[in-house]
């Protein structure tokens, strides 16, 4: 039996956090390859240190794209995260580009020939979960980790006055009783600012985005709410620490309420399952969900390098289900198409859709119109009811 009552915590951080930077270069890349060829391959790395900037990694595209084109969407791209620093500046902070071309014994295994067809570009587990604790079907302590960081983003750009700098992190603990989540025991907001601001000022600029954030009744107390805890934020970003791509995963999925497979997303094409197999089991999962089929759902699918059939499907509907998770295996197998190929066309993957989701979380956002995050549709729901019985 689960337990019906603990406290639970999830952390956030935002675009402007060193790992982050990194995780928007990469995806930045992958958008600017698969706007010139939808079939292009990528993986990108990115390094991210004081007023440096390293890529790489391997591509492969039918495009000719020049280092320069590569060089001026990456400096736009941190230019929009707004990191105007001496440590580290949009437009002077030095360049190095290590892309190379992607080995042809991984594009062997991979692309389609003759009779077999598009194969994982890995091997690999991926977990998809969904949950009804917040209107978007994901576990309540990440989503509002992301909207207070995601918030204070857009509060920062649209006035500049108000001092607060691109770095920061948040943390969100929730008290549960009878399994719902019911109020705030603590949350945490540490932010970079200007020079000149106090403690006190930060703490004021920062609670009323907070208390937006939670639902009415939830704020913590007051000695249980913490910003900026070691007292001075002003030197961050990657002039403050090392940045790399894929450090955050479970800020980028679950906050730590559901399993991770291990693989990060951002860099990736996605004929890497890491990536578009992790983007269909939260499809899966949250169409479960979506149909009244469980309360909770977890989904885990696997995979072999070259291979294009998941060697496996699990369910898990956390003792909420109401139909029989071994019917649910098989169901999902067959009313959608898991293999590489498939999963791409199903979700309209191979678009440059991708620098979007760099920050606040791949999961929990709303589908946008030219397809971005289209894994967030609950278009297979009306589909598995009648299936399941």
């Amino acid at each position: 039996m689960s337990r019906e009552s603990y406290i639970f915590t999830s952390e956030s951080v935002s675009e402007g956090h060193p790992d982050k930077v990194c995780d928007r270069i990469s995806d930045t890349v992958v958008d600017m390859f698969l706007g010139k060829d939808a079939q292009a391959r990528v993986a990108c790395e990115t390094l991210t240190t004081t007023n440096r900037i390293v890529l790489a990694g391997e591509v492969r595209c039918n495009a000719a794209i020049d280092n320069a084109e590569i060089e001026a969407a990456v400096r736009a791209a941190v230019r929009d995260i707004g990191y105007e620093q001496e440590g580290f500046h949009w437009k002077n902070a030095m360049l190095e580009n290590l892309l190379h071309e992607q080995s042809s014994d991984i594009a062997m295994g991979v692309d389609a020939a003759g009779n077999k067809d598009e194969g994982a570009g890995d091997q690999g587990i991926m977990f998809g979960y969904a949950t009804r604790e917040t209107p978007e079907l994901m576990p309540a302590p990440i989503q509002y980790a992301h909207s207070i960081l995601r918030d204070l983003a857009v509060a920062r750009k649209a006035d500049p006055a108000l001092g607060l700098e691109p770095d920061a992190k948040s943390q969100v603990t929730l008290a549960y009783e009878n399994g719902v989540p019911v109020r705030a025991t603590s949350v945490v907001v540490s932010t970079q600012h200007r020079k000149g601001l106090s403690p006190a000022d930060v703490r004021e600029i920062v609670r009323p985005y907070v208390e937006a954030v939670l639902p009415d009744g939830w704020m913590c107390d007051e000695d249980s709410f913490y910003v900026n805890p070691t007292g001075n934020f002003v030197v961050g970003g990657p002039d403050g620490d090392c940045g790399l791509t894929g450090r955050k995963i479970i800020v980028d999925t679950y906050g730590g309420a559901a399993p991770h497979g291990g693989g990060a997303f951002s860099g990736k094409d996605p004929t890497k399952v890491d990536r578009s197999a992790a983007y269909i089991s939260r499809y899966l999962a949250k169409n479960v969900v979506a149909a009244d089929l469980a309360d909770r759902c977890t989904i885990q699918l696997s995979y072999a390098i070259g291979v294009a059939k998941p060697l496996s499907i699990y369910v898990d509907t956390h003792e909420t289900g109401r139909c029989d998770e071994a019917r649910l295996e098989s169901i999902l197998g067959d009313v959608v198409d898991l293999s590489p190929r498939g999963i791409r066309e199903r979700l309209a993957l191979n678009k440059p859709i991708y620098g979007r989701t760099a920050a606040y979380g791949h999961f929990g956002r709303t589908p946008d119109a030219d397809g971005g995050f289209s894994w967030e549709r609950t278009d297979l729901a009306d589909e598995l009811k009648p299936l399941v019985g």
